[in-house]
């Protein structure tokens, strides 16, 4: 494997994997930009007869379905219109999502916010000023007492920068919870520091969200950093996205969730693929996330079973969902009322 961290076009990633490039790769990679960690292009298994079916390389490799999507909407979810000030997202009453980088680890070709690096747009890290405006809006909304940081991915950040971030929303007196939202214990555990670690355990209220999508991606590097996060006292939840190709089996989830269970990782959500432009080709349908939920009511306790959910459009926020179990191959009046994201 490349000596190098990150690997920044799919013709390289190829070559360094010793296999064919994805077809129309720069037309993709033009529009939806490539990246992907060293460590994460090495969890493909190019021993396959089909790599292009492979679960990793479906997940960080471009495909030309992604043009193929023209009609989805590149902000479904109305992110941009909820943004009350410069990075911060007030969509509930009592939480708020604040966007510190657009930096990450590995460009997950289902992102769901591919429109903040879709053309090379990738958001900047946020500043002192963009910063100091998104705490005055928590001061001056008190009923906010939670607050996710995303991006891009926090964990990207260096040191004193995510201090600085943490430092400042924790002197917000109403807020009592923080949530970290990072993929980077899949896509690059190595990158993650005692160090770093220490700095998160400093902070109560402090949750790690993670984003483990196949069993394939719990490694010995993912494990041990997992663990060594919650034996430091932060509490990690788990959102898988159900992916066509990849996760839409009731066999490979079951595994994946059983796989979390047994190192203290709470499966926490399982999201239906959200309507955004270029994921399309990822879409299963509410019916498979239903159906393999369904699946799970007799083969899993509640400990390892997410709750499914779809976020809903214009803002509209999470709506979670469940089979209608007392009524054989009947499912929640959700789906025969057509509200399909596709």
């Amino acid at each position: 494997m490349t000596s190098k961290s990150f690997i920044k076009s799919s013709l390289e990633a190829a070559e360094i994997l010793k296999v064919e490039p994805p077809e129309n790769h720069q037309d993709i990679e033009n529009k939806y930009p490539f990246l992907v960690s060293d460590y994460y292009l090495s969890l493909i298994d190019t021993s396959a007869r089909d790599i292009e079916n492979d679960p990793i390389w479906q997940q960080c490799m471009p495909s030309s379905l992604e043009l193929e999507d023209t009609e989805s909407e590149i902000d479904p979810l109305a992110e941009e219109m909820q943004t009350v000030v410069p990075r911060l997202i007030h969509r509930y009453p009592d939480r708020a999502v604040l966007l510190v980088t657009g930096k990450c680890a590995t460009r997950c070709r289902f992102c769901f916010r591919k429109r903040t690096w879709s053309d090379g747009n990738e958001l900047a890290d946020i500043s002192k000023a963009e910063l100091a405006k998104a705490c005055a809006y928590l001061r001056a909304n008190p009923k906010i007492s939670e607050v996710l940081i995303s991006g891009g991915d926090p964990l990207m950040l260096s040191y004193d920068k995510l201090a600085f971030i943490l430092d400042e929303l924790s002197s917000i007196k109403s807020i009592s919870i923080l949530r970290l939202g990072s993929r980077v214990p899949v896509t690059l555990p190595s990158l993650v520091t005692n160090k770093m670690i220490k700095l998160l355990s400093s902070y109560s209220g402090l949750w790690l969200m993670t984003h483990f999508n196949h069993p394939r991606e719990l490694t010995f590097e993912s494990i041990k950093l997992c663990g060594d996060i919650i034996k430091a006292g932060i509490p990690i939840l788990n959102q898988t996205v159900l992916l066509k190709g990849v996760n839409d089996d009731a066999l490979v989830l079951e595994e994946l969730f059983r796989g979390l269970i047994v190192i203290k990782v709470k499966p926490h959500y399982l999201f239906h693929i959200d309507p955004v432009r270029g994921v399309r080709h990822f879409a299963t349908g509410i019916e498979k996330g239903l159906e393999i939920l369904s699946y799970f009511r007799s083969t899993l306790s509640s400990l390892a079973v997410p709750t499914f959910a779809i976020d809903l459009p214009e803002g509209g926020g999470k709506v979670a969902l469940q089979p209608e179990y007392c009524c054989e191959g009947k499912y929640p009046s959700v789906v025969d009322g057509g509200l399909l994201p596709y």
